[in-house]
């Protein structure tokens, strides 16, 4: 109603001040006058007003009510609009829009092809280093090196892979995938920073298929087992890995008896940039996006990422994924 008396209030302005005179005058300026024709004609007119006034909010609020359906549209809705009057100014209007939106779109392309061509580029000589590294008789140089450059190159692999997911043409396989093969890739990726950091693991019942894409089931679990290996228990790190048949679904498990995560924190490790109170105090560096991305694709794979955590304890990644059929 408020909206209503807003939108139409001055409208009536004209109207009123009509009447206003029309009484004056018949009031001061008329020799003969008998008031109650005033008053018969001042009730037909707030009648035939009222009149209008109900008319006219009906139509106001049937328009709410189509314009709030129209809302809730998820495309443009201007051409589902026969009576609206600046239709041409807002088909120009979008025609803008759409060509700068267009123009940038097509920079975001230039710039993440230029990124992934510079990581394939940055691979061969980086591979090159790591097979120089491996002929270094000192053993304390060799491993010095060796740590850099094998984060150098889970950066560049990310980096592939984070080009790959932001393209709005990513590249879905869906088949029969089975997750033990998933799981030996990606610890083979994280190889040497699981033997580095003495890491024991205990991998049991994931001889398991399921309808997913191998190679971003894979990115996942890199990204898992890198949280892993990041904040790893410095005495006895151990990781399980484990799966769970539940109906049609396979719940695969990722623990590790880490540093864990808070509790003010867990609601919030798969927003963009969330970093959480360690980076905060300056005892890890983390840019917040691993588990953005691995978010990000379970969302674009349809299969669920949860995680539970107690602090100082251990932290869970489940990863529940829909079972092939036998």
């Amino acid at each position: 109603m408020l909206r209503f008396i807003q939108k139409y209030w001055k409208g009536a302005i004209p109207f009123l001040l009509i009447i206003l005179a029309y009484n004056l005058y018949f009031i001061f300026l008329m020799k003969e006058k008998d008031i109650r024709f005033l008053l018969y004609l001042d009730g037909l007119i707030v009648v035939f007003l009222a009149g209008y006034a109900g008319v006219q909010y009906i139509r106001f609020a049937r328009w709410e009510q189509t314009k709030k359906q129209f809302l809730g549209h998820e495309d443009v809705i201007y051409h589902n609009l026969p009576d609206f009057e600046n239709c041409e100014i807002v088909q120009h209007d979008v025609w803008i829009l759409e060509t700068k939106l267009n123009n940038q779109f097509e920079e975001n392309c230039e710039l993440q092809d230029d990124i992934a061509r510079w990581c394939h580029e940055w691979k061969i000589p980086l591979a090159t280093c790591l097979l120089i590294d491996e002929t270094i008789k000192d053993v304390k140089i060799r491993a010095s090196l060796r740590e850099p450059l094998e984060r150098m190159n889970h950066q560049v692999n990310m980096m592939m892979q984070e080009c790959r997911l932001q393209s709005p043409l990513i590249d879905l396989q869906v088949e029969r995938v089975s997750v033990a093969a998933c799981v030996k890739t990606s610890i083979k990726n994280n190889q040497f920073f699981l033997i580095q950091k003495r890491f024991t693991l205990d991998i049991q019942e994931v001889d398991c298929v399921v309808y997913t894409d191998f190679a971003w089931l894979v990115y996942i679990l890199d990204q898992l087992l890198n949280n892993a290996v990041k904040y790893a228990n410095k005495e006895e790190p151990r990781l399980k890995i484990w799966t769970e048949k539940e109906e049609e679904k396979i719940r695969l498990y990722i623990e590790d008896n880490g540093e864990g995560i808070s509790d003010s924190d867990i609601r919030r490790i798969f927003e963009k940039g969330f970093t959480g109170h360690n980076y905060h105090n300056g005892k890890y560096k983390s840019t917040g996006m691993g588990l953005y991305l691995a978010a990000k694709v379970a969302k674009k794979l349809e299969i669920e990422l949860l995680a539970e955590s107690v602090y100082g304890v251990y932290t869970r990644f489940c990863i529940v994924m829909r079972m092939a059929d036998l």
